[in-house]
């Protein structure tokens, strides 16, 4: 089997693309903690514990045969308490560069990097498809500046490497990836919050009514978890030079998203769904991912009630509690 290495490992989608491609490649996980509390070997696979930010680090990893490498590595918005900008330019800009370093010394065939999709976030506010090829702008306020900043210039750094060393790239602009986390917070401007549909989630399992704020019609993109695993498996079975994809599935309404939430999960027959349209409007956006199709093979195929029927499965089966967690203990840490 063909070895890949991981980056980013013990985060959401890097342990699902781990768990996703391990039968068939041999799949090495790398992530930043020092253990993963013995999660990989449970699958056969070694874990490495790797800070991308020091060159020294990378003298543990194979220097040999690998033919690929999936860099999901790097400090995110939604993970920072605060702000500290230092923590975007060591993990991703300094970061990527030491694993082009060891991708261009050991003659790996391709990258594959998430994109932030907040670099065409001028284009936002309609249900016109974003195109692939936009050109990509950092927005110079908010707290995904400085990490789209750091992020463009990690795409900057890849093309580099694409036109000077002939590696194959594939760079994927992320929408949100709907997936099961135990973790119930995100967080917006350094402070900690509930996102918005596990409020909704939650709201739903204790039989109360939801209410829909704003346009019921706002258009919002949805990827299942397993349409983006989709995607990265046919990106690592393709034989040309890639470029810049969108991830996308051609979105959902926020009526349909409560309505799914309602459905799936409230058991009070009686529970309305309450409309305020007088309430803050969620940002529209879609993503075109007619390029995602004629180029790498791929058929969206995951509803959002499909992904909610999955997510109340995930909540039972826990396959990442070892690795993560579960819900009880964020509630209980505050973290």
């Amino acid at each position: 089997m063909k070895k890949i290495i991981v980056f980013g490992a013990t985060g959401n989608l890097g342990a699902n693309i781990c768990l996703h491609l391990k039968d068939k490649y041999e799949i090495i996980p790398v992530g930043h903690r020092k253990n993963d509390n013995g999660f990989f070997a449970d699958y056969n696979m070694h874990y490495y514990s790797v800070d991308i930010s020091k060159k020294q680090d990378f003298n543990q990893l194979p220097h040999k045969d690998v033919y690929a490498v999936l860099n999901f590595a790097g400090m995110l918005p939604a993970s920072m308490k605060g702000y500290d900008p230092e923590l975007y330019i060591s993990s991703i800009i300094c970061g990527t560069l030491n694993i082009l370093e060891y991708i261009r010394k050991i003659n790996v065939d391709r990258i594959i990097f998430p994109q932030s999709l907040f670099d065409i976030s001028y284009l936002f506010g309609t249900k016109t498809p974003i195109p692939a090829n936009s050109i990509r702008k950092a927005p110079y306020e908010g707290d995904h500046a400085m990490y789209v900043i750091a992020k463009n210039a990690a795409v900057d750094m890849i093309e580099h490497y694409h036109s000077l060393y002939g590696l194959k790239r594939f760079i994927f602009r992320l929408s949100r990836i709907y997936s099961y986390d135990p973790n119930p917070y995100t967080y917006t401007d350094g402070e900690k919050v509930l996102i918005s549909d596990r409020y909704l989630i939650y709201r739903a399992m204790e039989g109360k009514d939801l209410e829909i704020w704003g346009d019921p019609k706002r258009l919002l993109e949805t990827v299942h978890v397993y349409d983006f695993l989709q995607i990265i498996e046919r990106s690592l079975e393709v034989d040309h030079e890639g470029g810049i994809y969108n991830v996308a599935s051609g979105g959902s309404t926020i009526e349909e998203r409560v309505k799914g939430i309602m459905e799936i999960f409230n058991p009070n027959p009686n529970a309305k769904i309450i409309y305020a349209p007088e309430k803050t409007n969620s940002t529209q956006f879609v993503l075109d991912y007619l390029k995602t199709v004629n180029e790498l093979g791929y058929k969206p195929s995951y509803t959002w009630k499909d992904y909610l029927e999955y997510f109340k499965e995930e909540m039972k089966v826990q396959r990442f509690k070892k690795l993560w967690g579960e819900e009880k203990d964020y509630y209980k840490n505050n973290i």
